[in-house]
């Protein structure tokens, strides 16, 4: 544009010239118009030239310039756009196990998703811009674009994949939640409904036949009761196992209200439940059926004692025990609201003792097998009660061990994966070692928790309840493959840092025999130095060739000084540049060519690489010194070559 603006500036001076060339053809004889003609045609042809190409130009820089200024509009647009896709990311809330929490987020996850995909044709017309734009901008240009292009391309394919991520979380979260969330909704249902059947049939007829429909009716529904109680268990243990993998507390809050309410509902069903049959056997007995009252407390009796056996397991994970443990409670409140019925027994057993003229021998043996049974159930009850107890500190202890083991298993992991970089110093190096060593003799004394958590898990398998076999299982299998799975780090972390000394060890090795070898060649080269140069050609080509032979060997040596170099450098300073500053001789012949030392060398502070390790900085300074050596050795070399053969081609064609 500058050349615009000059060219428009120039406009008169060239109105001017044009008017005075044709002052000058009106003026001068015709002779001279065809030179005077042919200059004015000749300018105003190049002027007309330069004025479409610049007018060409401007049109191209114009669209250039729109195109650049469309480009980094919409590039900006899209980078905003980006940082805010981000941030939302960022702060969306972990996935919900409340099922109506969880729709909801899947919904707004929704019209995030929609908004991503209505951008990627957004970021393919960038592509396609900047890619147009790289054609005819500058070369530090085309790399910013480059550049920029990739950089808001990663963004853009990080954006999309944490957004399948989250979709894919949010859908196994919503799973989860609906799996619960049904199971507690039909079974509240059943709940409510038995509650509102229990409650409209509080009447108790007074004819014993009547009577004895209702306990037969009422026994179907406790059977019904109790069928459900393996699915109350899985709700229960579902819902706990959600309340523990879930990091929202609002969530938490929820499933703990949930929890709570089922269990108040399903504990004042089973209440409700007892409550009736307490009612239809005393009514049983105050209709003078004492025999259906006691033959039905016998029963009941007879049925609950093979629960309360001692043979019966209670022992398993902490999950299992607590519903045992939750179950035994209902069984005892149970069990005391019936201490009345049996009271009333005995007291009517009496009553038919003493008014009876009969033989009443029947009701003794009767009352004395009624006296046993329950005395036996109440022993087991408690019993069973201290058993659970039992289990339940034995359960708490291996869920402990396990927790424990896992948490520092998980932390040592993390330690051996993100360890970083390892040093290339040798006493860093050595440290590592001994700290890895002391790990190593942690994860053996981890192993001895290992072994007993492993025993205490197969203890319990031994004598725990069936339902909790797969889950102990579980746990002795996670935490033996995890504690492999650290061991194997932890090897591969020692084999590294082995390996790692040992290859220090062979380069500070490679380094003295390096050092050695320069001390050698500097003395050698210096000697030589000193030596008078023979005056026969043949003489000197031999001096020349052994020569070349030493420079073939420094060469050879060029690998083994970068390795080491390499090794030893500061972490901030650029490996291209360090390489650089190493001379590489060539491999060409022995040269007659002419080159000053100096210029291939660069001169000044620049010439050093300044490492941790002091023999290191020798090792290139020698280095540098015995190559500057070998080539002025070189150059006197073929010097003395040329001069000689320069005088043994003057003598023949002298006189």
């Amino acid at each position: 544009m500058e050349v615009c603006t000059a060219f428009d500036i120039k406009e008169e001076t060239y109105k001017s010239l044009m008017q005075k060339g044709q002052q000058m053809l009106a003026r001068c004889p015709k002779s001279a118009e065809t030179n005077i003609d042919q200059d004015i045609n000749n300018l105003k042809e190049k002027w007309e030239s330069v004025k479409s190409k610049l007018n060409e130009k401007r049109t191209k820089l114009e669209e250039a310039l729109h195109l650049a200024m469309d480009f980094h509009n919409s590039l900006q647009d899209f980078i905003n756009w980006l940082t805010q896709a981000e941030q939302t990311l960022n702060v969306a809330s972990r996935p919900s196990l409340i099922l109506d929490t969880i729709l909801f987020q899947i919904d707004e996850h929704k019209v995030f998703a929609n908004e991503v995909n209505s951008h990627r044709e957004q970021i393919i017309e960038l592509d396609k811009t900047g890619t147009h734009l790289k054609y005819f901008s500058q070369k530090q240009d085309v790399v910013l674009i480059k550049n920029l292009l990739i950089s808001v391309q990663s963004r853009w394919e990080k954006v999309v994949q944490r957004l399948v991520e989250r979709g894919r979380s949010l859908d196994d979260a919503r799973k989860r939640a609906k799996q619960f969330h049904e199971a507690w909704s039909k079974l509240m249902e059943w709940l409510d409904e038995s509650e509102k059947c229990l409650d409209s049939e509080l009447e108790i007829a007074n004819d014993p036949d009547k009577i004895k429909t209702q306990l037969a009716q009422h026994k179907e529904f406790q059977k019904s009761l109790g069928g459900k109680h393996s699915v109350y268990d899985t709700t229960n243990r579902t819902g706990r196992s959600l309340k523990e993998k879930t990091s929202l507390a609002d969530d938490n809050l929820k499933l703990d209200n949930m929890l709570s309410e089922l269990r108040d509902k399903w504990d004042t069903i089973c209440g409700k439940s007892v409550e009736r049959q307490n009612k239809l056997e005393e009514a049983l007995l105050f209709s003078g059926q004492f025999t259906d009252a006691l033959q039905a407390l016998i029963d009941w009796l007879y049925r609950v004692e093979p629960q309360l056996a001692e043979d019966q397991p209670v022992h398993g994970d902490i999950d299992l025990v607590m519903n045992l443990i939750d179950n035994h409670k209902v069984f005892q409140k149970e069990l005391g609201k019936r201490t009345s019925s049996v009271q009333a027994l005995k007291r009517s057993a009496r009553e038919l003792i003493e008014g009876s003229r009969d033989d009443s021998s029947w009701v003794k043996v009767q009352m004395q097998e009624l006296s046993t049974r329950w005395e036996t159930v109440c022993a087991l009850s408690i019993s069973k009660q201290t058993r659970l107890e039992a289990a339940l500190r034995q359960a708490e202890e291996f869920h402990s061990v396990v927790h424990a083991l896992l948490e520092w298993l998980a932390e040592a992991e993390q330690t051996l994966r993100f360890h970083g970089a390892l040093p290339d110093d040798e006493d860093a190096l050595r440290t590592l070692i001994d700290q890895h060593k002391e790990f190593m003799k942690k994860l053996e004394e981890k192993r001895t928790e290992l072994n007993k958590a492993t025993d205490m898990g197969d203890a319990l398998l031994a004598i725990c309840h069936p339902d909790s076999i797969t889950t102990i299982k579980h746990w002795i299998t996670i935490i033996q493959a995890r504690f492999e799975e650290v061991l194997a780090w932890a090897k591969q972390h020692q084999q590294r840092l082995a390996g790692a000394l040992a290859g220090l060890i062979a380069k500070q090795e490679l380094l003295e025999t390096l050092l050695a070898w320069l001390q050698w060649a500097e003395t050698t080269l210096s000697e030589k130095d000193k030596e008078v140069l023979p005056q026969e050609i043949e003489e000197v080509k031999t001096l020349i060739a052994e020569h070349q032979t030493f420079m073939e060997e420094m060469t050879r040596k060029q690998p083994d000084v970068d390795k080491v170099t390499k090794t030893y450098k500061r972490r901030a300073a650029d490996p291209s540049a360090l390489q650089s500053h190493i001379p590489v001789l060539d491999k060409g012949r022995a040269g007659r060519k002419r080159f000053p030392a100096s210029g291939l060398y660069p001169s000044g502070p620049q010439t050093q690489i300044e490492t941790k390790n002091p023999r290191v900085n020798l090792l290139v300074s020698k280095w540098q010194q015995v190559w500057l050596l070998a080539l002025e050795r070189r150059r006197k070399l073929n010097d003395a070559l040329d001069r000689l053969e320069e005088v043994g081609r003057r003598v023949p064609s002298s006189p």
